[in-house]
């Protein structure tokens, strides 16, 4: 039989395990948004049901585990099938950014986070046009970048991303999220994230004129709005002035600690100056800032797994991230069935491997070892030595002898493999009789 689920299970969708489905998805709800310990208690409290941390923990892992499952299923099939993606809004954003959360065994691993919106029309607000980002969802794995690029496919798809009108690719100077965005929008308008550009001429100007003095602060606030409004070749050219009077320093007997800096800040802007042309990109309307991204790794990821206290084995990150993406997005109701799902299918699963297990045994039970042994040596091929020929001799009978013996009941011969066995021979017992004579019994 293959049904393994009775009829009122599947009537009622009951999931893995002891509770009810409503209980099930209050339980990973709770567990998605806050600690273990405090899930089990807001629950006990809400449900009167009394839900041990651990078991608070498990079934939250465990959906979330599914979820990852399900994503993985995905990926692996567009990769087989290249499906048209579906339309993507007229301007979309794609930022990708990373944050560290802590392991087991005093370790710390990077989860990369992926976070797509649509571009809505620029606003003025205190006197500069600014542009936001709606719509945003969020990817997340701890991962490397190929690894990462890859799984992603699963929520650039669902995005649209491929068929979008635009795209604007702001992220920071990182090799690996240019090599993001090189595969799966290469010919996105890409964007220095805005703050990581400030940051690197605030650098210099610390670097020339000292930490927090007024020269500083006169210096930086020109470039800064110059770098915004205006030519971003201008600013190079102030930083190479100052790389130059440092230079000028260092051979009369002065630090090169300055220099250094001023030098890889102007390094930096060199090769990135396709990407910070900010007043262009303010008058078309596209967004300058990956503040979006940023506060994904503090919503998404940093909110739940960097706690106090907290340390997480390896294999449990991508479930929770996994979970945390769906609920931070607002997209709860859409994959929570898909992971009701997963987890039955699951538990089908796991129901037939049982069942074909205990059919095996069944089966290797009703023959019996002994009976199995000696049909292998009777289909043996013929072995070496004296044994062979004389087994070989009794097998190399004339055919009509062999037609003979067919026709009625055939009987093992005397030399036959099954009568040098000890098994294959019949046990006698004698028992006196009245008479004197033995009997067979």
């Amino acid at each position: 039989m293959k049904r393994v689920f009775s009829p009122l299970d599947e009537e009622l969708a009951l999931l893995p395990g002891s509770l009810t489905p409503g209980l099930v998805e209050s339980v990973v709800r709770l567990g998605t948004w806050m600690p273990f310990p405090i899930a089990a208690k807001m629950l006990a409290y809400f449900t009167k049901v009394d839900v041990s941390e651990p078991s608070e923990r498990r079934v939250t892992q465990k959906a979330g585990q599914a979820y990852v499952e399900i994503q993985t299923a995905q990926v692996q099939a567009l990769e087989r099938e290249l499906p048209d993606a579906p339309e993507g809004p007229p301007v979309q954003q794609v930022s990708v950014d990373g944050a560290m959360v802590p392991l087991i065994h005093k370790e710390w691993a990077e989860v990369k986070t992926l976070a797509i919106g649509t571009v809505g029309e620029p606003v003025l607000e205190k006197g500069e046009w600014e542009v936001h980002t709606t719509d945003v969802s969020y990817f997340s794995r701890l991962a490397d970048h190929e690894t990462f690029a890859c799984l992603a496919t699963v929520e650039t798809h669902r995005r649209g991303t491929e068929n979008a009108g635009l795209v604007c690719a702001v992220v920071d100077g990182a090799d690996w999220e240019q090599k993001f965005i090189d595969l799966h929008c290469p010919n996105a308008v890409r964007i220095l994230d805005w703050g990581h550009a400030a940051e690197y001429v605030a650098k210099a100007a610390q670097a020339a004129y000292g930490p927090g003095t007024a020269a500083t602060s006169q210096w930086l606030e020109i470039q800064l709005h110059e770098l915004k409004h205006g030519d971003p070749q201008n600013v190079l050219g102030k930083l190479r002035g100052l790389r130059d009077e440092l230079a000028a320093q260092v051979e009369a007997g002065g630090t090169s600690q300055a220099l250094e800096t001023v030098r890889g800040s102007l390094e930096y802007l060199e090769k990135r100056q396709e990407q910070i042309r900010y007043a262009e990109f303010v008058a078309a309307g596209y967004p300058i800032g990956s503040g979006m991204v940023e506060s994904a790794n503090k919503l998404v990821v940093e909110a739940r797994l960097k706690g106090s206290g907290m340390h997480w084995a390896r294999e449990h990150v991508d479930p929770m991230v996994a979970l945390r993406t769906i609920a931070c997005s607002d997209r709860w109701e859409e994959a929570w069935p898909q992971i009701c799902e997963r987890l039955r299918q699951e538990r089908v699963d796991r129901a037939e491997q049982r069942q074909a297990g205990r059919k095996k045994s069944e089966h290797m039970a009703e023959e019996p070892p002994v009976l199995a042994e000696l049909e292998a040596a009777a289909t043996a091929s013929v072995p070496e030595g004296p044994e062979g020929l004389e087994t070989a001799e009794v097998n190399s009978k004339p055919a009509e002898e062999e037609n003979k013996l067919a026709k009625g009941p055939w009987r093992p011969p005397a030399n036959h493999i099954w009568r040098r066995m000890q098994i294959g021979r019949a046990r006698f017992k004698r028992t006196p009789s009245a008479a004197g004579v033995g009997a067979e019994t």
